[in-house]
């Protein structure tokens, strides 16, 4: 189901917890295994449960509750824009529109040649650099208007 290389990251998870918090690696492992898939199917986060040793239900609630995680499939390029507040007021929703406009799909659609992924997403801690853009959850772009985008669209190509 999943490479060594992930299960070995998994396994440096687990290291960090006592053997009788095992759960508390829940997080970094669905990571690990969304880096290697793309997105969690479900037996993708049964898998993870059982290798971790707690219940599937138990991963389920962790992927189910942050938006980090996608359930289905997504572009190989996830941009997730900050809408809240201080973005907003930033410029936030201006660089949502012109991703919108530039791309032809909305939130939570993905490109017709399965590139990109827009998402409208939360708070990112990152409010002095807004607007802010996450690209596939790793990457986080600072000062996001529409030369900023053009420019983060054209190193993606």
């Amino acid at each position: 189901m999943l490479s060594p290389e992930s299960l070995k990251q998994i396994d440096t998870e687990l290291a960090k917890y006592p053997a009788d918090q095992r759960r508390s690696a829940i997080m970094g492992a669905l990571r690990i295994a969304q880096t290697e898939k793309g997105w969690l199917s479900p037996e993708t986060i049964e898998y993870v449960a059982g290798y971790i040793g707690i219940p599937p239900v138990a991963a389920y609630e962790v992927a189910t509750f942050y938006n980090m995680y996608d359930l289905q499939p997504v572009g190989k390029y996830k941009l997730t824009v900050c809408t809240n507040l201080p973005c907003a007021l930033r410029g936030g929703v201006d660089a949502a529109d012109y991703l919108k406009k530039k791309l032809g799909i909305g939130f939570g659609e993905t490109t017709a040649d399965g590139k990109f992924t827009l998402l409208e997403g939360e708070c990112m801690g990152a409010c002095g650099d807004a607007p802010v853009m996450l690209v596939n959850n790793h990457k986080m772009c600072s000062f996001m208007d529409a030369e900023a985008i053009e420019k983060k669209l054209a190193e993606l190509q």
